[in-house]
């Protein structure tokens, strides 16, 4: 199978009435045959529009029916996908409808007088339609015959969270996904009867690559509620009874924070093959807390937006993983470097490369950048920090971009915040490098309380300096109620200076 037309009409044809798709709060079930059926009447009415196989369409909508028959539709269909996020700031959606080359823009209600305002001025004709989130935009299944398309067809546009400066357009082939989604498949060992749990927006790319691409090229199905939630999560578990979950550290550190389990919740989790964890670091005591308190065995993976989400993943079996690494390379090959690109060895430091076919294809209508990310022999600067340990193993110990660098030493913001999960009030950390007239930087720890426990920026202080030292403990600490985050729950550090002129 070579692109996602073909595996969907390989499962619509052999198995038609297999569940593909269950949407927790209406009720629904959507069937590989009704997924195919929906994808070749969004063709029908965007050719009928005058949109031509190939070009750009968007959706702004949250989890459900609509979002996900959208997302495969479109790429069925040879048209380009193009999810927005629905927390993205004005000026990054405008930046994006503009430079997507969007023709057609399906909505939430909410958001189409939204869209309507930031279209107006567009050079180019673009239909935007409100569309309920719980039903298909779409009328009868019609007769068309299908563009052409190939495994080096474009298929998805994603746009980076932008945490500085503009987005960057991700452009990735079905090629891309293909093989990502079948490195997932045979590092997971998915099968058909497999059923994956995932709340993970549509609009980011570990919802869309793992969670939802995997299931259909071996044959399985996903249940998609709206949105993640603490109380439904577990009956969610027992009553669809899903064989593994799609996970991020922030979902496991809530689910921590949470109730205890009913006996036929507990029940259900004993045939919860695994959770994985990916899209930002889990700290070791949250993983093995979670393995201990619910019985799942977690793990923990990491991708990026560049290689449609598939980079590293621990082995399935428990007793070959590593707590605090995402793993060793899958469906990839993977490598140190120095500054000077000198490949380095086991145990040194240095920014992680990647290469394979779920490499993008580059950044959307901008060559420079993608020569600048993209180097020598197809190799994929990542701008992870980390290294590899004489097993294979990667371990990420941050990011270029968001290195601290404190009287000339590096400091990772991870080691801050794991430090500070350690104390028993910390429900999440993030440590982020603010400008000090002394050392050049020093360091901001924005942290959030477990509900109704208490603790002072002095018991955070007093906790530091016994795990880090003086050096490495934090100048500023800031009690908040909630930390900036992407689409997948990966902490923005940087935004966190957005309101730390008081820090500093």
């Amino acid at each position: 199978m070579q692109t996602l037309r073909d595996a969907i009409d390989h499962h619509a044809e052999s198995n038609p009435d297999a569940p593909f798709l269950f949407t927790p709060e209406p009720g629904r079930v959507l069937s590989y045959r009704e997924l195919r059926d929906a994808a070749r009447s969004l063709a029908a009415m965007l050719r009928s529009e005058g949109i031509a196989p190939g070009e750009v369409v968007s959706f702004m909508l949250p989890n459900g029916v609509s979002a996900a028959t959208l997302f495969l539709g479109a790429m069925y269909a040879g048209y380009v996908v193009s999810p927005l996020n629905l927390i993205a700031q004005d000026a990054h959606l405008e930046y994006e409808l503009a430079h997507s080359d969007t023709r057609r823009v399906f909505c939430a209600p909410e958001f189409a007088a939204r869209i309507e305002r930031m279209l107006a001025n567009s050079s180019r004709r673009v239909r935007v339609q409100a569309t309920d989130p719980d039903e298909l935009p779409l009328d009868s299944p019609a007769e068309l015959e299908s563009a052409p398309l190939s495994a080096s067809s474009p298929a998805l546009l994603m746009y980076t969270s932008g945490t500085t400066g503009l987005p960057k357009g991700v452009l990735l082939s079905h090629r891309n996904l293909m093989h990502a989604g079948d490195a997932v498949v045979a590092g997971l060992r998915l099968t058909a009867a497999d059923r994956v749990l995932s709340s993970l927006p549509l609009y980011h790319v570990n919802g869309q690559c793992v969670a939802t691409v995997s299931p259909i090229i071996a044959g399985g199905s996903i249940v998609l509620p709206h949105r993640f939630s603490v109380s439904q999560w577990w009956p969610l578990v027992d009553r669809y009874r899903p064989t593994w979950l799609n996970m991020v550290p922030t979902i496991v550190s809530y689910l921590l924070n949470g109730g205890d389990l009913s006996a036929t919740q507990a029940q259900a989790c004993r045939g919860v093959r695994f959770g994985r964890s990916a899209s930002a670091p889990l700290p070791p005591d949250q993983h093995r807390a979670f393995e201990t308190r619910f019985g799942i065995s977690v793990i923990e993976a990491m991708g990026l937006t560049e290689c449609a989400s598939v980079a590293f993943s621990n082995p399935l079996d428990p007793a070959q993983r590593k707590y605090g690494s995402p793993g060793l390379p899958l469906g990839v090959e993977a490598r140190v470097v120095a500054p000077d690109g000198r490949v380095l060895d086991d145990g040194e430091r240095g920014e992680i490369q990647l290469r394979g076919a779920n490499v993008m294809i580059g950044y959307y209508k901008a060559p420079d950048l993608t020569r600048q990310t993209l180097a020598a022999g197809g190799w994929l600067a990542t701008g992870d920090l980390g290294f590899r340990d004489r097993d294979g193993f990667y371990f990420i110990t941050g990011r270029l971009k968001e290195l601290i660098i404190k009287g000339g030493e590096n400091i990772a913001p991870r080691e801050i915040d794991e430090a500070l999960l350690k104390h028993p009030a910390v429900l999440e950390a993030a440590a982020v490098g603010i400008p000090d007239a002394a050392y050049g930087q020093d360091i901001l720890a924005c942290v959030v309380l477990k509900q109704d426990v208490a603790c002072s920026e002095k018991d955070l202080r007093e906790h530091c300096l016994r795990e880090l030292g003086r050096f490495k403990t934090p100048k500023v600490f800031r009690i908040v109620g909630e930390l900036p985050k992407g689409a997948s729950g990966k902490v923005q550090r940087l935004k966190l200076l957005e309101s730390s002129s008081g820090a500093r």
